[in-house]
Order: C-alpha cells, then structure tokens, then sequence
C-alpha cells in the first residue's frame, strides 16, 4: 500500500476506534525522560484533533512535575514553531481547526510528543501529509538535541511505512499496548 492507501484506511479505524478508552501508560513517558536525561524540561505536545491519541493528560501530568509545556503553532508558508502554553490558559483555534496557542515565546522542546495515523517497527510514522512535522523536526535537530516519541493506538500499526527522503523517523513510539 502507498501512503494514501494507508493514511485513508487507518484514519477511518481511528475514527471507528474513537469510543473506547485508550490509554497510553505516563510510566512509560516517565521511563523515556529518565533514560534520556533530557536537561532543559520542554515539552511539546499537540492538542488531539481529529481522533488522535489525547496528548493533554500526559501535559498536564508532565507540567504538574515542573515540565514547561508547548504546543505547535502553524505560520505562514505551512510552517510549524512551538509556543509555550501552560494547561489552565487558553487556546484559539487555528485554520485547521486545531486549538494553538493564542500567544507566547517561541520555544525549541528537547522532548516531543507527535502524533501519527500509522507506524511500522522501524520507527517510521505517516501523519496527515503536510510535512508540518518532518519539516520542524528537521529545523529543530539543528537547534538542539530531540526526542521524538509518538504516540499511537496500536491498531495504527503496518508492516512497512513507504519512506521518502523528507521522513524523519522517531526515537520511540507507545501505545496503550507497546513501547517501541
């Protein structure tokens, strides 16, 4: 299957799956940070749009351990920076219809939570297709050093993910099954 067949496929069964409560263990987050020894404790995460793995309980945990949290912010040119967000301020929505940041400093996280619609064993991740997030984590790795861990159901995995040149592949990926 090429990335479209895929995409289309996994983002119904996410769709279908949506009901049931799917939970990502923060034990296992807590294990990464830890084994990574991240030093600057800047967190990016996402706000869950269109049935992705809720991301907001593992921030508001992550914050309640003194993690500074962000979250993406799209600009022009289909560029992607994060903003700090803290979990009691609000949001504005965004011409995706995804909740962003209203306002706040531009920040390189050195962890980030990503979202995806499938993965392979190989640490490969299809998103939606735009390359927001290929395109920032390329920009970011020049910066500082990132840990990028996706998070999934588990059902969103494949066999093989099509890679192109522009694919940035990710250090880990949990589910509410695995830890990859």
């Amino acid at each position: 299957m090429n990335k479209f067949e895929i995409r289309k496929k996994l983002l119904k069964a996410r769709k279908l799956n949506n009901n049931k409560n799917f939970l990502i263990k923060f034990s296992n987050i807590i294990k990464i940070l830890k084994k990574e020894k991240v030093n600057k404790k800047i967190i990016g995460g996402y706000y869950p749009y269109n049935h992705e793995v809720d991301s907001i309980k593992i921030l508001n945990k992550l914050e309640k351990l003194g993690y500074k949290i962000s979250l993406p912010k799209i600009k022009k040119n289909n560029q992607m920076d994060f903003s700090y967000w803290s979990t009691k301020e609000p949001l504005s929505i965004n011409k995706y219809g995804i909740p962003e940041p209203i306002s706040g400093q531009t920040v390189y996280p050195n962890i980030l939570l990503v979202p995806l619609v499938a993965f392979d064993n190989h640490l490969n991740r299809i998103g939606y297709g735009g390359g927001f997030y290929d395109r920032y984590i390329n920009k970011a790795k020049k910066k500082n050093k990132i840990v990028l861990i996706g998070l999934a159901y588990a059902f969103q995995k494949v066999k093989k993910i099509p890679v192109s040149k522009n694919d940035m592949k990710l250090d880990y990926i949990l589910t509410e099954k695995n830890f990859i």
